[in-house]
């Protein structure tokens, strides 16, 4: 059956139909939905997991036992789980392990843009790199197989385009292999210096039996073109740009297996045209291959290794007709991320700004504390770094720096990495002071359940950690739990913290405002004739507040009476 699926949801299918049986992963966009659209299908058991490192690990957990098995994550998730990922080459795979990981070039919704590609040469993993949901479902069935048959974990990199852009796929019937026996053997999979120096030659040999498959694979095709001046090599969402931009003008070197890279095929593609060039998104890492190989061919000279390429960029580059579009005459205003009306995080940045406080932040929807016009946060680095930075900052910085410095973290983000560094703080004794925001849910990559929350990725009823509890396991005596829509107790809260002589955390509780179970008093009014247009109620960049003639207007359509602006208004104009 033809239908029409998103990239991620066409691998979520390929998942299905291939026959894996496992799935565990750590949400971030833009990967998100390839676990959310698995877990839709009975068969298979879906879960979310902590962290990366831990979906990895229990993905090979599963094939080990016998089950094909399947986890994603998102580019910069990808350097959490780099540690299994290594070690998983030498020991190679029982049943078939696939792992998706989608970069985000552009940076739309991540702090950088790193190239996945790397990743696959440095582990010696084979990665395949789709190019629209059809091939998105085909490479993740065609990624089994490859797993079973050369004994090894298998990559399949997506990207922001591809993972949220619709294509037609054909539907097919789920096929399961039979569960194959698990039997003891540590010269295979206990990774011990005497066994491990047996498993490198394995896996060198097995990188040149994968460059051979990949010599003829169907994945890695020649598409002929009318004007020979101008080879293409490409792969991914490039080879889209390059096809819209061109057609059959040139021809085109499509890889679907990025690595390892063919080497007499693309030999044979080079001496076919008069010049080769090489559309690829970020770094140069098909333009290096060509070159490893002898190759003279034009790559990063034209085309940059920042953001992404578009149709309208590869046909300038190549000298095709640039299409101008038409443009609006008008300007049209700025739209930047801003929290939501209502969210639980906004007075708690308010409050560390006019505390003149300086922030460590971390990972998530809070991160937009960093702009105006609370601009509270000083760092955002990575998952857990908030913690770990706090540690050192008041460690290196003394009783001044501990007086005048917290961590934000929410509660999804700590429990993927925030709690290790909070255990440095507890076992090194510094005077830090932790702040942790729990909405009850990940929010930053559209509500996902986390350990948390008492539910799992089904929505069935489950464990549910005790933040505060978990706390003091790690050795922290002080923790107290505050409304962060009482701004003066929180204050407070934060004030009597960062006086003690010792390591303390602050958890800040109250539901995502978005959350359909959270039920809201409804909106706040505006008072015109009280209001004196002293601004202050638009301290806190609540998108449900405005000024309209110098007054105070509230969107009765988006707030949800939280009462904040109105601990914020002296003259009771708002009520």
């Amino acid at each position: 059956m033809k239908t029409l699926m998103l990239g991620n949801e066409a691998v979520a299918r390929g998942l299905y139909e291939g026959g894996c049986s496992f799935v565990s992963s750590y949400p971030g966009t833009p990967s998100t939905e390839i676990t959310e659209c698995a877990a839709k299908y009975e068969e298979l058991y879906a879960e979310w997991a902590p962290n990366e490192k831990v979906a990895l690990e229990a993905a090979f957990g599963a094939c080990l036992s016998g089950k094909r098995s399947f986890c994603a994550m998102k580019h910069v998730g990808l350097n959490v789980a780099a540690d299994p990922l290594f070690t998983i080459s030498y020991t190679g795979v029982h049943a078939g392990l696939v792992i998706g990981v989608a970069d985000d070039a552009g940076m739309h919704s991540s702090q950088n843009e790193q190239d996945s590609r790397h990743y696959a040469q440095a582990s010696k993993i084979p990665m395949l790199e789709p190019s629209d949901a059809a091939e998105a479902l085909a490479f993740a069935k065609l990624a089994y197989e490859i797993s079973e048959k050369f004994d090894t974990a298998v990559l399949i990199k997506m990207c922001t385009r591809v993972s949220h852009s619709q294509s037609v796929v054909e539907t097919e019937e789920r096929v399961v292999p039979r569960q194959r026996k698990y039997e003891k053997n540590p010269a295979k999979y206990i990774m011990m210096p005497a066994y491990a120096k047996k498993r490198h030659p394995v896996v060198e040999e097995r990188t040149k039996a994968l460059t051979a498959w990949a010599e003829t694979a169907d994945i890695n095709r020649v598409e002929a073109g009318t004007d020979t001046s101008c080879g293409i090599l490409t792969s991914s969402t490039c080879y889209q740009y390059v096809k819209e931009a061109f057609g059959d003008t040139y021809p085109v070197l499509k890889l679907g297996m990025i690595w390892p890279m063919p080497e007499q095929k693309i030999r044979d593609f080079a001496a076919s045209v008069d010049r080769l060039v090489v559309v690829e998104e970020l770094d140069g890492f098909i333009e290096m291959h060509c070159k490893n190989l002898g190759l003279s061919v034009s790559g990063k000279d034209l085309f940059p290794n920042i953001g992404e390429l578009s149709q309208n960029l590869v046909k300038e580059k190549l000298g095709g007709k640039v299409e101008t579009g038409a443009s609006l005459e008008e300007e049209i205003p700025a739209r930047p991320p801003v929290m939501c009306a209502g969210c639980p995080h906004r007075s708690i940045f308010y409050v560390l700004k006019k505390m003149n406080l300086t922030v460590l932040g971390d990972i998530g929807c809070y991160t937009l504390g960093a702009v105006a016009p609370l601009g509270a946060i000083d760092t955002t680095i990575c998952m857990g770094a908030s913690v770990s930075g706090l540690h050192g900052f008041v460690k290196a910085g003394g009783e001044e720096a501990a007086g005048k410095t917290v961590a934000v973290i929410g509660d999804s983000t700590f429990i993927h990495s925030g709690v290790t560094g909070l255990i440095n703080i507890a076992y090194n004794e510094s005077d830090a002071t932790v702040i942790i925001l729990d909405n009850s849910i990940t929010g930053m990559t559209g509500h996902q359940q986390n350990p948390t929350t008492g539910y799992n990725l089904k929505g069935d009823p489950c464990t549910k950690i005790d933040l505060e509890s978990l706390c003091h396991a790690v050795g922290i005596r002080r923790v107290r739990v505050v409304d962060p829509y009482d701004m003066e107790a929180c204050q407070e809260a934060i004030k009597e913290e960062l006086a003690v002589k010792e390591p303390s955390v602050i958890i800040s509780r109250r539901p995502c405002a978005l959350l359909k179970y959270v039920k809201h008093p409804g909106p706040i009014c505006s008072d015109p004739e009280k209001c004196k247009g002293c601004k202050a109620c638009m301290q806190i960049g609540c998108p449900a507040v405005s000024m309209v003639d110098g007054k105070a207007v509230i969107d009765a359509t988006l707030c949800v009476g939280c009462g904040v602006c109105k601990q914020l208004c002296r003259f009771d104009a708002l009520g």
